[in-house]
């Protein structure tokens, strides 16, 4: 086609929502650290969720106004680093259109290079070797080859356009270092060739439906259509950014001086707002303020905004709080919509104190249940419970103090999330920021419903302090990570965090090493865990053990059931 108009594009962009959808969990698994998780593709695939379903049912043949549709559905519902650049490619593609009800293949290159430039100026300290990277090389490629190459189709440009980013995505390596040491690619450059493959389908009349959950068809790897063999990495685009902080999205109209409103400076808002979090994205159009930010502090965002004036919507989310909807099939929804389908009437008698916990495992949920816990929220390191999850527990347990112990650094945030949201006149929620499973477990041992909720907070969380944590778990992938060689279905053995110490073929000896690492003079204490990999008649023979090596030492080894971590290790 020579032109194109609103339906036209529509048709390419849902094709490459789908294709995203259809394949976004083959890019989970494509990260640079080889632990079983990942969360790339989940975001990515939630920002164009959220873009479909903004024009889904729109008919318009005017392409500005599907394409500004999209783009405001992309921004309102990003996700993550990789998301969040994504919503801003989309939205520079619209913007190069305005005022167009049709556009023919040179409107559409230069649509993409504009879309380059606005996802460059969304990042403040932008990295190569990452999505930007691909974007910005591929459009640059089909601008030039449109210069050379004359009575070009739209789906002569948009093949070009993907070939270049395929081109692209080969080379983020040399950019990255991280990358080339581990020798894979960038995954949310990945993402964007799907997506990108997705159109050249659509263009073609081979318009990509959305695979039901359990077609086989989601069984095909990134790779079959990259025709690299390689596998992909998630870059870190700046530091920690993605899965920084609450995602904060707001829409604020601005007031007057009249109405005790400030002044509206763009730059300077944005500064506050770069200052105080990352990954900001902010559109003003007129007396609207549209802002995206991931922070630590919400509160004070908000504060700072209603300076200048009020709210017209306020949506704060975990960036994987829909995982479940989506991966089953649902489409992508906000929190308040969720919290509203789920609210069930209190008709319990109000208590004075609860505890909330994550654990993942039949002996850990038992041992947890036995320390005191009322609530046990499932999930872990490979699915992380959402907010709505903990406040569906707060109403639940109908207590005035609840305690949260989200036992995982990812969760942490989630759960601060949700006890904001829960605070109100009769529940104080207290979040005790556990890392760990073994960390949740010693806060557990310091409460007391016979305390003040005050001195249970205080004296819960002085004890995580002492707890060291390790762990055990299999590798995905071969690679090397800060001097290890990773061999994929070897057992690492990782001692606080995510510091991989050694890599072996032997799970027992993975957790002697750990031990070896953690276990110094001042030990009182050794805890484990051990998994749903691991039998009792194994797990008798461990604690012998560890017992024999550590004679002075207290030894508790207990069946946990944890999935993927064959051992959970705490150290007093």
């Amino acid at each position: 086609m020579k032109t194109m108009n609103g339906q036209d594009l529509k048709k390419l962009f849902l094709s490459g929502a789908n294709n995203l959808y259809n394949h976004y969990p083959e890019v989970d698994q494509l990260n640079v650290f080889p632990v079983p998780d990942g969360d790339t593709g989940m975001n990515m695939n939630l920002t164009m969720t959220s873009g479909s379903k903004q024009i889904q049912n729109k008919n318009e043949e005017n392409i500005y106004e599907i394409s500004k549709s999209f783009s405001m559905g992309l921004l309102m519902g990003a996700r993550g680093n990789s998301g969040v650049i994504t919503s801003q490619i989309f939205r520079g593609f619209s913007e190069a259109i305005l005022g167009k009800e049709e556009i023919d293949v040179h409107d559409f290159a230069a649509a993409w290079e504009k879309g380059r430039e606005v996802a460059y100026k969304a990042v403040k300290v932008p990295v190569e070797g990452t999505i930007l990277t691909v974007i910005r090389e591929a459009s640059a490629a089909l601008t030039a080859y449109l210069a050379k190459k004359k009575d070009l189709s739209i789906e002569d440009a948009l093949d070009y356009l993907f070939q270049a980013s395929k081109t692209s995505l080969q080379h983020t390596p040399e950019l990255l270092p991280i990358l080339k040491e581990v020798g894979v690619v960038d995954s949310g450059g990945a993402g964007l060739c799907v997506i990108f493959e997705g159109m050249v389908k659509a263009a073609h009349d081979e318009f990509v439906e959305r695979n039901d959950i359990n077609d086989s068809v989601k069984d095909t790897p990134v790779s079959s259509f990259l025709g690299s063999g390689k596998e992909y990495a998630g870059a870190k685009l700046t530091e920690d950014e993605e899965g920084y902080g609450y995602c904060t999205q707001f829409i604020l109209r601005l007031g007057s001086p009249e109405e005790g409103k400030r002044p509206f400076v763009e730059k300077k808002f944005e500064t506050f707002l770069s200052t105080h979090g990352k990954s900001v994205v902010l559109v003003h159009d007129d007396d609207i303020v549209k802002v995206h930010v991931h922070t630590l502090a919400p509160g004070a965002m908000l504060n700072y905004a209603q300076n200048y004036g009020e709210f017209v919507t306020i949506t704060i989310e975990n960036m994987s709080e829909e995982h479940d909807n989506i991966s089953h099939g649902a489409v992508a929804t906000d929190m308040e919509s969720n919290l509203a389908r789920n609210k069930k009437p209190k008709e319990k008698e109000w208590v004075d104190h609860a505890v909330v916990a994550v654990s993942s495992g039949k002996g850990l949920n038992e041992i947890f249940k036995e320390l005191g816990t009322t609530y046990i929220v499932t999930g872990g390191q490979t699915m992380n419970p959402s907010a709505e999850d903990f406040i569906k527990a707060i109403d639940e347990v109908h207590a005035h103090n609840v305690y949260l112990l989200p036992n995982n650094s990812n969760i942490i945030m989630t759960a601060a999330q949700a006890a904001e949201i829960a605070d109100g006149e009769n529940v104080k929620v207290y979040v005790i920021p556990t890392k760990t499973i073994p960390q949740g477990i010693a806060a557990l041992t310091q409460f007391s419903p016979e305390q003040s909720a005050e001195d249970n907070f205080e004296m819960m969380n002085d004890i995580i302090g002492a707890v060291k944590s390790g762990s055990v778990t299999f590798a995905i992938k071969d690679t090397d990570i800060d001097g290890v060689h990773i061999t994929k279905d070897h057992y690492m053995a990782m001692a606080g965090g995510h510091d991989i110490v050694a890599c072996v073929p032997d799970k027992q000896e993975a957790l002697r090493l750990v031990l070896e690492n953690l276990v110094d003079e001042e030990t009182s204490m050794i805890t484990v865990f051990y998994g749903e990999d691991v039998g009792e008649e194994e797990g008798n023979v461990i604690a012998a053990k560890v017992a024999e090596r550590y004679p002075d030492i207290d030894i508790d080894v207990r069946k946990g059931d944890q999935p993927v971590y064959s051992f959970l290790i705490g150290i007093e």
